[in-house]
């Protein structure tokens, strides 16, 4: 085994590398020759000595600033701990920032669950982002779109574009209920006050309802993790039937089913009678 140590990385972690060569291999003496290891291990501690990171892989290739890993499974530590695992991944060695590549999966803690095709972890920053498709699963909902930056235990997370998320509703008599909430985005989730803000061409439907609005702020009950209040706001319409609600604003409660309208609201109501469409 052999030891190395990259205090560059980042000047306020210290770092230890664990690193086993590879049978018959010759450590390349150039500086543009890759050194190749099997068994990776490295490890970063924040200022008071407690360990904040460490990531693990089958082989490492180094090349300069890079190393390129396989099978990378890596962990977060602190507040909440986080894992986060891929096909392949390269490591910069000046700044720390992993790039990850292939069947990307962070787990959090809590359970949360993110999947994609490529990630990159910004260490000093604590934040993660793609460009690419995600899918994240929670207890209370399913979310899925395109584009991501996101706190790595994703108590904060931004989804860029093409929403859709169904979540559980707090339905007494069915609490088996979804409702899927589409935009044009971004959607914006905040674990921490327990709730998700949906923007431009929201539309959320659920049963014979479907409602408009250019925003949207949904809260969860903290325990329960289900819809506790839904705020719409901008060109407000909600369709059931065939009547149709319009307003500025609109305040849905779950606990008592009731429904605020604010803002120039009317109603547009189609009787039997289809020649007779009162308007109120």
């Amino acid at each position: 085994m052999r030891k190395l140590n990259f205090s560059s990385v980042m000047s306020s972690t210290v770092l230890v590398v664990a690193l086993v060569s590879a049978p018959g291999y010759a450590y390349a003496q150039e500086e543009n020759q890759a050194q190749q290891f099997e068994g990776f291990n490295l490890q970063g501690y924040d200022e008071g000595g407690e360990k904040a990171w460490d990531v693990k892989g089958d082989t490492a290739d180094i090349f300069g600033d890079t190393i390129a890993i396989t099978n990378v499974d890596a962990n977060r530590y602190g507040e909440q701990q986080t894992n986060l695992k891929a096909k392949t991944g390269t490591m910069n060695k000046a700044s720390g920032d992993i790039f990850l590549k292939e069947d990307v999966v962070i787990t959090t803690e809590r359970g949360s669950q993110l999947t994609t095709d490529t990630l990159e972890w910004e260490k000093e920053a604590d934040i993660v982002h793609t460009d690419d498709p995600v899918v994240i699963t929670d207890e209370a909902f399913v979310a899925t779109g395109t584009g991501l930056r996101a706190q790595p235990g994703l108590k904060l997370a931004q989804m860029n574009k093409d929403v859709t998320v169904n979540v559980k509703t707090d339905a007494q008599n069915d609490p088996g209920k979804v409702v899927t909430i589409t935009c044009d985005g971004p959607m914006e989730i905040d674990q921490k006050k327990n709730m998700a803000v949906f923007q431009d061409n929201v539309v959320a439907i659920q049963d014979d309802r479907t409602l408009k609005a250019d925003r949207m702020e949904v809260y969860f009950d903290p325990e329960t993790h289900k819809i506790q209040e839904t705020v719409c706001i901008g060109n407000v319409s909600i369709l059931q039937g065939d009547n149709v609600t319009y307003s500025d604003r609109a305040v849905y409660m779950a606990a008592t089913q009731k429904l605020t309208l604010s803002g120039s609201p009317k109603l547009i109501m189609i009787t039997e009678d289809k020649d007779s469409m009162p308007s109120f």
